[in-house]
Parts: C-alpha cells; sequence; structure tokens
C-alpha cells in the first residue's frame, strides 16, 4: 500500500514537472569581457539549485572537520560523565543491598572520576551526594574517622554550591543521626541547632531532637518536640498521650527539690497540667519533697469535678492524694465524702477518705473505712500495706498492742 502511494505521488511531481516546465521558453544569458553565454531558464535554475546545495554541503563538510577535535573533547566528556554517573549509582544500589566495602569503593571512583576532570569538578553537587554516599558507608563500617571527613567535605561542597540546599539539609541530618547512634546527645544537639527554620521544624529533624533531648536528660525539652510531633501527626493519638505522659512523668521526677519542682509544673505545657495522670504524679513528688499544700492545691480541680474523668484517673488521683494529706482542711474531707457517696463502689476514694479522717482525727470512722481497704484482695498492694499501717498507729495511740501486731503481721505479709 505504501509503495503504491508511492508511485502516484511520483506520478503527480511527473505530471506538475511537464505542466510546469514545459511550456517555459525563457532563457538566461550572461556576459562577461564581450562574451554571452544564453542557456535555457530551467537549466539555469536547476544549477543554480545544484550549487546552493554543494556550497552548503562544502561548508557543512568544512565544519565538521575543523570541529573535530572539539567533538572528539565533549564525546571523551560525556564519556567519563556517563561513568561517574554509573559508579554513583552502583554505591547506591551497594549501600541499599548491605555490602557496605563495595558502596564505599564505588563512591570513590565517582569521586576520583569527576575530581580527574576540571570540566566535572565543577558539578559541587554531585561530589557531594557522592561524599554522603561514602560517609554512609564508613558509618556502617564503623569508621568514624574516615565518616567524619567525608561529611566535612560534603557539608564544604553544599556550602559553596548555591543550589546544593538539599545535601547541605541531608548532611547535617544524618550527621545528627550518626552522633544519636553514637550516643553523643550533646553533638546531636549541636548539630541539629545549625538547621535552618524550616527544616528544623520537618518530622524527622523533630524525631531526631526528640531522641537527643532524651538521651541528653532533657525531658522539658523533649516534652515540647513530642508536642509538636503531635500536632504534626506523627504518632498515633493514643501513642502521643502516652509519649506525653512519660516525658512529663520523667520531668518531674526529676525534680530535686521544692522549688525546682514548681519550676517544673508552671514550664509544663496546659494541657499536661490538665491530665491527672499527670497532675497525680506531681502531687506525689510534692509528698516526697515535703510540699504537701502544694499537692493539694495541683489536685483540688480534679476533686472538684470527679464525674468527667474515668475510674483509673479517679483511682490515680485518691491515691496521690493520701501522701500529701499533712494539714488539710475540713473542705477536703467534704470532698472526698461527697466523691464517697458518688462513687460508693471504687476503694481508692474509701482509702483516700480513711486517710483523711485519720489526718483530721476522726478515728472511728476512719478505722472503718481503713479496714475495709485493707481487707480488700482487690487493691493493690502499697495502698493496703500503708492502710495497715495507718491501723497499726491508731491502734498503737488506743493501746491495744495486740491488734497492733496483728495489723503490722498483716502488712509485712503483702507483697
Amino acid at each position: 500500500m505504501r509503495l503504491v502511494i508511492w508511485l502516484v505521488l511520483l506520478f503527480i511531481a511527473a505530471v506538475v514537472a511537464a505542466l510546469t516546465l514545459g511550456n517555459n521558453d525563457g532563457l538566461a544569458s550572461f556576459y562577461w569581457a564581450g562574451w554571452r553565454v544564453d542557456i535555457s531558464l530551467n537549466l539555469f535554475l536547476l544549477l543554480l539549485v545544484a550549487s546552493c546545495f554543494a556550497l552548503v554541503t562544502a561548508i557543512q563538510a568544512i565544519e565538521a572537520l575543523t570541529t573535530l577535535p572539539k567533538r572528539a573533547r565533549e564525546w571523551r566528556l560525556s564519556q567519563r560523565e556517563r561513568s561517574a554517573q554509573l559508579a554513583l549509582r552502583e554505591a547506591l544500589a551497594e549501600l541499599f543491598g548491605a555490602r557496605f566495602s563495595r558502596a564505599q569503593k564505588a563512591a570513590q571512583k565517582a569521586l576520583n572520576i569527576q575530581s580527574a576532570t576540571p570540566e566535572l569538578a565543577a558539578d559541587q553537587s554531585f561530589m557531594a551526594l557522592a561524599h554522603l554516599l561514602a560517609a554512609a558507608s564508613a558509618h556502617r563500617l564503623q569508621d568514624r574517622r574516615h565518616r567524619d571527613e567525608q561529611l566535612t567535605r560534603a557539608l564544604e561542597l553544599a556550602r559553596r554550591a548555591g543550589g546544593a540546599r538539599a545535601q547541605e539539609d541531608g548532611a547535617r541530618l544524618l550527621a545528627a543521626e550518626w552522633a544519636l547512634d553514637d550516643r553523643d546527645a550533646a553533638r546531636a544537639l549541636s548539630v541539629l541547632g545549625e538547621l535552618a527554620p524550616g527544616v528544623a521544624r520537618r518530622t524527622q529533624a523533630l524525631r531526631l531532637r526528640l531522641q537527643a533531648s532524651r538521651l541528653a536528660q532533657q525531658p522539658l525539652d523533649a516534652l515540647r518536640t513530642a508536642r509538636l510531633l503531635a500536632k504534626h501527626q506523627a504518632f498515633s493519638k493514643v501513642a502521643a498521650q502516652g509519649l506525653l505522659r512519660s516525658l512529663a512523668f520523667e520531668a518531674l521526677d526529676g525534680a530535686r527539690d521544692v522549688d525546682q519542682l514548681r519550676s517544673i509544673w508552671h514550664q509544663l505545657d496546659p494541657a499536661d497540667r490538665r491530665d491527672p495522670l499527670v497532675a497525680a504524679r506531681a502531687a506525689q513528688c510534692a509528698g516526697q519533697l515535703g510540699a504537701p499544700d502544694d499537692g493539694r492545691g495541683w489536685l483540688r480541680p480534679f476533686f472538684d469535678d470527679l464525674a468527667e474523668l474515668q475510674s483509673d484517673e479517679r483511682a490515680a488521683l485518691a491515691t496521690a492524694l493520701v501522701p500529701v494529706l499533712a494539714g488539710c482542711g475540713p473542705d477536703w474531707l467534704q470532698r472526698l465524702e461527697s466523691a464517697q457517696s458518688r462513687f460508693p463502689r471504687e476503694r481508692s476514694l474509701a482509702y483516700a477518705l480513711g486517710h483523711g479522717l485519720a489526718e483530721r482525727q476522726l478515728w472511728g470512722k476512719a478505722r472503718l473505712m481503713l479496714e475495709t481497704v485493707a481487707e480488700d484482695a482487690t487493691m493493690p498492694s502499697p495502698p493496703r500495706r500503708r492502710s495497715w499501717l495507718a491501723l497499726a498507729a491508731l491502734a498503737e495511740q488506743e493501746g491495744d498492742e495486740v491488734r497492733r501486731a496483728r495489723c503490722y503481721e498483716a502488712a509485712a505479709r503483702l507483697p
């Protein structure tokens, strides 16, 4: 079919040429030094076209001949660039394949090719990436000296290259990650502090900062970073809540005196201070440091509205209240009695009420509540032991040595 079409087009061209050129009677005359040459116009046009074609062909041939060295140099340059690119891809593939020695050799081969070619050595981004691959391979091989050298070189090249900002940010993030692998929290925090503000807010940078802050035992900084990660939805809701609580616990447990505990409490985020479990831990720390008034003040907002809390949260608050009941006023007895009447089946509230009654020296009611808690096998051992000890102290005040000995024995039997 294609052959038929070409034949038809050839016939059409022949017919058009015959109709156009067959009736052309024109002449082209040339004069030179008294001579005259006449040729047909058709022949002149054909000769003109042929001459132009020959001239263009000659010019192209001369140009190809004169530019041959340049084209040969460009070909050699493209071959070397291709070899460098192949070596870089090989290094990347070997690194992903956990063949770190081969990856390091391939990256070094790419660097050697680039360095030996002045035209390619100007590509700072390529050089920085190759140094990063070599540094990553050295890190996997535990060669810290070579890793640091390659990383420093990559950072220098990335800073000199105007468009290699991504390589510089990647190098700093890798440096922070490697510092964490070396358990060097100070270096990791220093490297992360050099990041640009936009890069420092990325999820990976925040994850590294969280790990570095925890490694450096800076729970407040870690808590702020974890809250940013939670806002970025880097964790599930349950995992974020658990992590924030554990970091708040670490910060509160690290207080060495009452002033430091108060400072840490006020530095916590308002959302953390509204968490019943965090407030319970703060009250426990206040009781251990001899500041019961502060502990009760932190727990008071929760006891004013216990209905909105879960049973485990109410239990934690009641358990945390007992160590800070020293010096409590009658208003706390009203709160505890109201809570006990609203939730009569929750032994933890009875436990707190019993110790509150004992603190106010209402021994009859206190003894009834404490015995109920101490004999309840479903209660945890620490509250039961504390209740038995309180009953023993009450028996000692009443002069009942037999009951006192029985209470001490029961407390000693608890695990």
